[in-house]
């Protein structure tokens, strides 16, 4: 499939204050590199034409001779500083792309997104304006009060976690993000929720994969250590 007009956007600015380690999430070891390296390893492999990278300012040095250069990841071609909030960090990313038809957003902490997702992700975009990748959840979710009793049950059949990437007509959530910017608005939590304010697309969902994890945890690294293993099992 090609893919040389489509741009990812690899997100890495992210303190990861959950996973209780003074080096951030995406820069912990998984398997003798990286956590970040999957991610933009995976973009190479399913070869999308540009990668962004963007990280905080004083790991920007760092991400591009240690784990570009050291790894020989070709297809990337900016390393950016990230904002206060994600939207800010995407922000910038976004300003970063030169050109691109599909743009993917995806987060550098979710090292086992597949090429069989990012390729689906840009067909889907490019066909529908706009698409996340999410798995429906396995759980009964409770809608809860500020006084931790439930309230709600909604029916889960209806219920999707949501991943990464989510992907987008490049102009046309550039166009929304520029709009949300200039409203103000602190409350988005993904980038589906700025095209669904902001744009002029309804936002599809494709099938992910459940180990397509975010690590944020100590937990999810345990989780992520196993799949690693299976997956190099399997090579």
């Amino acid at each position: 499939m090609d893919m040389s007009n489509v741009a990812a956007i690899v997100l890495a600015a992210g303190q990861g204050k959950r996973m209780g380690t003074s080096t951030a999430k995406q820069f912990l070891d998984l398997g003798g590199k990286p956590i970040l390296y999957y991610s933009l390893r995976a973009f190479e492999k399913a070869k999308v034409g540009t990668v962004v990278l963007v990280t905080s300012e004083d790991a920007i040095s760092y991400c591009q001779k240690e784990i570009v250069e050291r790894y020989g990841i070709s297809n990337v071609k900016a390393v950016v500083s990230g904002g206060k909030e994600r939207y800010h960090s995407v922000y910038n990313g976004l300003q970063a792309v030169k050109q691109a038809e599909v743009v993917m957003i995806h987060d550098g902490a979710r090292p086992f997104v597949t090429t069989d997702i990012i390729e689906n992700s840009y067909k889907t975009a490019k066909e529908n304006g706009a698409c996340v990748a999410g798995v429906p959840v396995k759980d009964t979710i409770k809608v809860v009060n500020d006084q931790g009793v439930a309230v709600q049950t909604p029916e889960r059949s209806s219920l999707w976690q949501i991943q990464t990437p989510q992907s987008f007509i490049y102009e046309e959530i550039c166009k929304a993000y520029e709009k949300m910017m200039n409203a103000e608005d602190t409350a988005i939590t993904d980038d589906a929720m700025v095209m669904e304010r902001y744009g002029e697309r309804k936002v599809s969902i494709i099938e992910g994969n459940y180990c397509n994890i975010k690590i944020t945890t100590p937990e999810d690294m345990l989780v992520a250590k196993a799949y690693l293993q299976q997956l190099e099992g399997r090579e």
